[in-house]
């Protein structure tokens, strides 16, 4: 048989097969060619494998309703990116409800699901969970503690080393400038109650080593009171009742604070005491106030590392962002009701006001 040349396909069946016609003159090169043909336009389809849809895992020392502004955000975010649920990416979901022990076969789990990248919100110890189900899928902190360097998170911010990167909330700095704040707005403040979870180590560190230091500053007086199961808020609020300090502080406290948010409001509010939290969820949910990183804006920048992760970056490169906008909440309407008038110096600098 003479050599024969395929034609671009480009170019059309038509010139194609009139090309071959006239080239070949048996019926069996004719046959041949129509067949190297068909093989050379299949070729384009079978190169076209279907694409991987990326799989990512979330960790959330949360239960699914507490959690839902902060997968809201995410999900908005990773939209504006072009990642659409269910359809060019999944997500499996793994909501520990504030209990710590749950956090490792979670973590485990969606390492066995070979997820693409995993999310943890919930503090160091639900981070470590993770660090320590797997050395090699990257992990995105949404909240990594008031030090992720000391916590053995992450090697450094600006190069956090390992499978690590993703958001610290300064909770350490912000400590201070909230005291500061209550002290402010309620200038007869003298004795504040601490209600917070040992089992973040975090914020053990800052009760002994940072608010001690701006409390003297302002001449206020401590009191810890640590929560380490649900059932302990009942018990700690019956006794500040009786005891009727100035303030309560609920500084962050992990999971098991913010499940039991409309509680610690409502405590307050019962008792008509003014209470500071770390962002306004509580507030809106009637705390007086808060002073914080705008966590909506972190929860996004999530998806950028998630994003930038799936498209070929390493953790490794990834520094670790610190919050740049920071919010004061005051409720008004709490105030009004625990009968508590907020100074006009500090009412004017506050960023948001629920009435």
């Amino acid at each position: 048989m003479k050599q024969f040349w395929i034609c671009d396909p480009s170019a059309g069946l038509r010139t194609c097969f009139g090309f071959w016609i006239r080239r070949f003159k048996s019926k069996r090169e004719f046959g041949l060619a129509v067949w190297a043909l068909l093989l050379v336009l299949s070729l384009p389809a079978e190169a076209q494998q279907p694409k991987k849809v990326p799989l990512l895992g979330y960790l959330s020392g949360f239960d699914q309703t507490t959690d839902s502004a902060r997968t809201d955000a995410i999900r908005s975010a990773l939209l504006e990116l072009g990642y659409i649920e269910k359809q060019n990416i999944e997500i499996e979901y793994r909501y520990t409800e504030a209990k710590l022990d749950r956090a490792p076969d979670f973590a485990a789990e969606l390492v066995r699901l070979k997820v693409d990248v995993i999310v943890v919100q919930g503090g160091a110890p639900w981070i470590q969970a993770a660090k320590n189900a797997t050395k090699t899928i990257p992990i995105v902190m949404m909240s990594g503690g008031s030090d992720p360097v000391k916590e053995g998170l992450v090697e450094s911010l600006a190069h956090p080393g390992a499978n690590v990167t993703g958001i610290t909330m300064l909770s350490r700095e912000l400590g201070g400038k909230r005291l500061e704040l209550f002290k402010e707005a309620i200038p007869k403040l003298a004795r504040v109650a601490v209600v917070y979870d040992p089992a973040i180590p975090s914020f053990v560190r800052d009760l002994k080593e940072v608010l001690p230091v701006a409390a003297n500053a302002l001449r206020l007086t401590l009191q810890p009171w640590e929560i380490r199961a649900a059932n302990d808020f009942e018990k700690i609020f019956t006794t500040l009742n009786k005891q009727r300090p100035d303030g309560l502080y609920f500084p962050p406290g992990g999971p098991l604070i913010f499940t039991d948010m409309k509680r610690t409001t409502g405590f307050a509010l019962k008792s008509g005491l003014p209470s500071m939290y770390i962002n306004r969820q509580f507030v809106e949910a009637g705390g007086l106030m808060s002073y914080g990183a705008d966590q909506a804006e972190s929860y996004r920048r999530v998806a950028y590392f998630v994003d930038r992760i799936l498209k070929g970056a390493k953790p490794a490169d990834l520094p670790v962002e610190q919050p740049t906008k920071f919010e004061l909440v005051i409720n008004l309407k709490t105030a009004k009701q625990i009968g508590l008038t907020i100074p006009p110096n500090v009412l004017v600098r506050a960023d948001r006001v629920v009435k």
